[in-house]
């Protein structure tokens, strides 16, 4: 399980909050809404879409194994009140349905059935209606663990975007028939790429983050990978008072990016 059904994501930092006119600065989110998006081969699948009150950047939230949650609902909300237009997307619809699930919910059979090919198709569609539906013209794509790795490869697989987060996905191969591999794709990256893992992560060794970055160096891949020692896998994705700092930072690096095309840049 990546965060604790009750987890709420980190608060930005006050400072990097966009104060509509007259309207202070809220940091728990600016609201938004549930749509209900067609993917190119016909599977139906729920959304949240989140539009901030002015510009051009936006975000599609790729969430972890478990799908759309309250968590990265709140999420895109949080980006919407930093001035950024956020869209976040579940993998299931296909075999799970549209509507919302409760927290604890048994994914595990619905994600043996989920494919590459279906999350790609999907992220398609989320990337069209978020540019569609609002300003957003300069979009990135994050996402956490499963959707950190879905982050990575798109990459490689997607055009018309400005650039990839990936919070511990999963970079190399995790046995033979791993077929999705970001590692592997690495030679047809041509966006820019940041990367952020936890030194404690028990799931995945700071050897292969290693091996993912200089893979991307090799290649020319304009990337920025942090590493946060102590921190363990999805410390991102539980309580702020877990783990504040590198939370904050987290937040720091993630918008810097966004907002200066600059995947080393800190805001």
């Amino acid at each position: 399980m990546c965060y604790p059904p009750s987890s709420r994501p980190p608060e930005i930092p006050s400072d990097l909050l966009r104060a509509a006119a007259g309207v202070p600065a809220i940091s728990g989110g600016a609201g938004g809404a549930d749509v209900v998006l067609t993917s190119e081969d016909g599977g139906r699948f729920r959304a949240y879409l989140t539009k901030a009150d002015e510009g051009e950047a936006g975000v599609v939230v790729a969430p972890d194994v478990r799908g759309l949650h309250p968590f990265y609902e709140e999420l895109a909300e949080r980006f919407a009140s930093a001035g950024i237009h956020a869209i976040a997307f579940d993998y299931f619809g296909r075999t799970a349905g549209t509507e919302r699930r409760p927290a604890d919910w048994a994914y595990q059979e619905h994600n043996a059935r989920n494919t590459t090919a279906q999350v790609m198709a999907d992220l398609t569609t989320a990337i069209g209606h978020l540019r569609g539906a609002t300003d957003a013209r300069s979009i990135y794509v994050m996402g956490f663990c499963k959707g950190g790795r879905v982050a990575f490869n798109a990459a490689a697989e997607h055009s018309g975007i400005a650039g990839t987060v990936g919070f511990y996905g999963w970079p190399t191969r995790r046995s033979d028939d791993d077929a999705s591999a970001p590692i592997d794709s690495v030679d047809r990256m041509h966006l820019p790429l940041l990367g952020l893992f936890g030194a404690a992560d028990k799931a995945i060794p700071e050897s292969a983050v290693e091996r993912f970055r200089q893979a991307l160096a090799a290649r020319g891949v304009r990337h920025h990978v942090h590493v946060y020692p102590g921190a363990p896998h999805s410390f991102f994705d539980r309580t702020a008072d877990d783990w504040k700092a590198e939370s904050e930072d987290a937040w720091r690096r993630v918008l810097g990016f966004v907002r200066t095309g600059d995947p080393a840049a800190r805001a």
